[in-house]
């Protein structure tokens, strides 16, 4: 079995967590596009979806789902968040970033009430840090916030050509073994210049799907 049939697997598990007539927080990356295209197939029965990204939002548009902004939608209306994760360990808190959409996924997470982590079983790890951490960061701080994350045992490097979402920067920081996610992620983001930081460990995943050969495994 493939990555990509993993990917489709945990994406078909997910929509058992979509209630009736709600509105799906999406994120973004390779794993959540299979989720679109499953949520496509139930569309008649949502009322829509806020996205953590322009190219989920644009993916959803195509397929007839409506597109909602998260500022008009109320605090609890969105029960479920469904993203991938570039690395995620045994307590469910995860790496998230590799497509620069790290804000937004944060702040759709901090609205859902239940976020559900969907990934193959090549992003499962014990000690995260092996995927380099994306930080986004306002772009005339770039340099110090690069010597700050020095400080911190990192190795930071410019993400040549990408502009998030927001008009920022990532730098994406090499080697880091993450034992204190929680703690990590509070430092970095305390750094002047930082928006935030690709570590969802404060706000963790409440389900993961894992995508392996034996069929999905659900964690909590």
């Amino acid at each position: 079995m493939d990555q990509n049939q993993l990917k489709q697997q945990v994406a078909q598990a997910a929509i058992k967590f979509v209630p009736e007539d709600c509105i799906v927080g999406v994120g973004t990356g390779s794993t959540v596009n299979f989720f679109i295209d499953e949520l496509a197939k139930i569309k008649g029965r949502i009322k829509g979806a806020v996205s953590s990204s322009e190219a989920s939002s644009q993916r959803l548009k195509q397929l007839g789902i409506a597109v909602l902004d998260l500022n008009s939608v109320g605090p609890d209306e969105v029960p479920v968040y469904v993203d991938g994760a570039d690395e995620v360990n045994h307590q469910l808190h995860m790496i998230k970033g590799g497509g620069a959409a790290l804000t937004r996924e944060k702040i759709v997470a901090a609205v859902a009430q239940q976020f559900i982590c969907i990934a193959d079983a090549s992003k499962y790890v014990t000690i995260m840090g092996n995927f380099p951490l994306p930080v986004e960061v306002i772009p005339m701080a770039r340099s110090h916030v690069a010597r700050e994350l020095v400080k911190l045992g990192g190795q930071p490097e410019w993400r040549m050509g990408v502009t998030t979402d927001n008009g920022n920067i990532i730098l994406d920081v090499h080697g880091l073994q993450i034992a204190e996610p929680v703690k990590l992620e509070q430092q970095i983001n305390q750094i002047v210049g930082v928006v935030t930081n690709g570590l969802f460990a404060a706000r963790r995943a409440d389900v993961l799907l894992l995508g392996t050969p034996d069929g999905v495994k659900e964690y909590r």
